[in-house]
C-alpha cells in the first residue's frame, strides 16, 4: 500500500513539473486612446496572458524552470468599436549558465499592428487556417522566440519553430494587414522571417550558438575563454554584415545585446579584443559610444 502511494506521489510530481513553454509577461496599455480605463483593454490583457502560457506550442517537454521568460507589450494608439491598431514590443531571455546572470535574446518593436478583437472572444491557434491578425502576430512572436532560444542550445536548433512561424506568415497575408509581405519594408514580420530561414544569413544563427553556448556559458568556469567565444561570435557577424550590410537581424541582434556586449568587454579577464571594437564599429556603428568603453 505504502509502495502505492510513493509511485501515486511520483506520477503526480512529474505531471504537475511538465510545464508550457513560455513565461510571457504580456501588457496591454491604452493610455494614448484617452479611454485606458475601459474593460476590454484588461479583458484582451489577461485572455492573451492565458493563451500564450497555457497553450502547448511544441511537443518538447519543458520542466517549469526550464520555462522561456518573455515579455509582449501592446501600446494601443487607437480604438474604435472592435478595431484596434498600435505596436507590440516583444522581448525574450535565457539563463546563463552557471550563474544568476539572464542574457538577452530578443528585443524587438513591431510597430504595425492592427486587429479586430471583441471583449470575451475565445483565442485558438490552427497553424493551417487564418484566425485573426491579432492570433497570427501573437503566434508568429511566440514561434520566433522558441526559434531564437532554441539556437542558443543548439547550432541551428531554432529551425522547425521558423519553419511554423513563415507557415503563419503565409497563411496571415490573405488578412491584407501590414508586415506579412515582401512590400511591407525592411522591418517587417515578412523580412525577420525571411533572413532567420535564409542561407545568406546563417552565419547569424550559428553566431547565436557560439556567443551563448561558447561564450557566456563557459564564463563561470573560465571568464577569459567565455570572452573569446563572444569574441568569436562578434567577429563572425562582422563577415556575414560584409557579404550582406545592415541585415535586419543585425540591428535586432544588437537591439537586445549592445548593453551585454560592452559588460562582457569592460571589466574581468584582459583578452585580445581590438579585432572585436572594429567589428563592432563596423557593424553597429549607433553604439559606438558604448563600444569605445571597452579597453584593450
Amino acid at each position: 500500500m505504502n509502495k502505492l502511494i510513493v509511485l501515486s506521489f511520483l506520477f503526480l510530481f512529474t505531471a504537475t513539473s511538465i510545464a508550457q513553454e513560455l513565461n510571457c509577461q504580456v501588457v496591454v496599455s491604452a493610455e494614448q486612446t484617452g479611454q485606458a480605463n475601459l474593460s476590454v483593454f484588461k479583458t484582451l490583457e489577461n485572455s492573451l496572458s492565458e493563451f500564450i502560457n497555457q497553450t502547448r506550442w511544441t511537443n518538447t517537454e519543458f520542466l517549469s524552470h526550464e520555462r522561456i521568460n518573455c515579455s509582449m507589450f501592446i501600446n494601443i494608439s487607437s480604438y474604435d468599436a472592435d478595431s484596434f491598431s498600435g505596436t507590440i514590443q516583444v522581448q525574450s531571455s535565457r539563463p546563463v549558465f552557471g550563474s544568476t546572470m539572464v542574457s538577452p535574446v530578443f528585443n524587438f518593436n513591431d510597430e504595425n499592428l492592427g486587429f479586430q478583437y471583441t471583449e470575451y472572444e475565445p483565442f485558438s491557434y490552427n497553424p493551417n487556417e487564418y484566425n485573426s491578425n491579432l492570433i497570427s502576430v501573437v503566434t508568429y512572436y511566440v514561434y520566433t522566440i522558441l526559434g531564437l532560444d532554441a539556437d542558443t542550445f543548439e547550432e541551428q536548433g531554432g529551425t522547425r519553430h521558423f519553419q511554423e512561424a513563415n507557415q503563419i506568415v503565409n497563411t496571415a497575408q490573405q488578412g491584407n494587414r501590414a508586415g506579412w509581405k515582401v512590400t511591407d519594408g525592411n522591418r517587417s514580420r515578412y523580412q525577420l522571417n525571411n533572413e532567420l530561414l535564409s542561407n545568406t544569413f546563417s552565419g547569424y544563427r550559428t553566431a547565436m550558438y557560439t556567443y551563448h553556448r561558447e561564450g557566456l556559458d563557459l564564463m563561470h568556469m573560465s571568464p577569459a575563454e567565455g570572452k573569446k567565444g563572444v569574441a568569436t561570435a562578434i567577429v563572425d557577424l562582422e563577415r556575414m554584415n560584409s557579404r550582406r550590410p545592415n541585415s535586419l537581424l543585425l540591428r535586432t541582434f544588437f537591439d537586445a545585446k549592445a548593453d551585454e556586449v560592452e559588460q562582457v568587454f569592460s571589466g574581468g579577464p584582459s583578452v585580445q579584443v581590438k579585432s572585436v571594437v572594429e567589428a563592432l564599429n563596423k557593424i553597429a556603428p549607433t553604439f559606438s559610444e558604448k563600444w569605445g568603453n571597452i579597453r584593450f
